[in-house]
């Protein structure tokens, strides 16, 4: 079955459950669990984004910075930092 046909069986299985409040339930509760399971990689707690942020500013205390070229993109200057 390829994406398309999957799309359509979805929606067709999706018209049949509208009609019910309580399989709209079930399965507005399974979609949230499915979802869920994928985490977030930018998400992190309090801590971690001030523990990021002292780094960052012990670093600079210390001198080791990275800076832009006046005429540099910001493209160009990731790519000269190897990200």
């Amino acid at each position: 079955m390829n994406a398309i046909q999957m799309n359509a069986e979805l929606f067709r299985q999706l018209s049949v459950i509208a009609e019910d409040e309580g399989l709209m339930a079930k399965l507005l509760r399974y979609a949230r669990r499915l979802t869920s399971t994928k985490p977030d990689p930018t998400l992190m707690t309090k801590q971690e984004f001030f523990a990021n942020v002292d780094e960052a500013l012990e670093q600079a205390k210390q001198g080791r910075v990275h800076r832009m070229q006046p005429s540099e993109s910001l493209d160009d200057f990731l790519n000269r930092m190897g990200r």
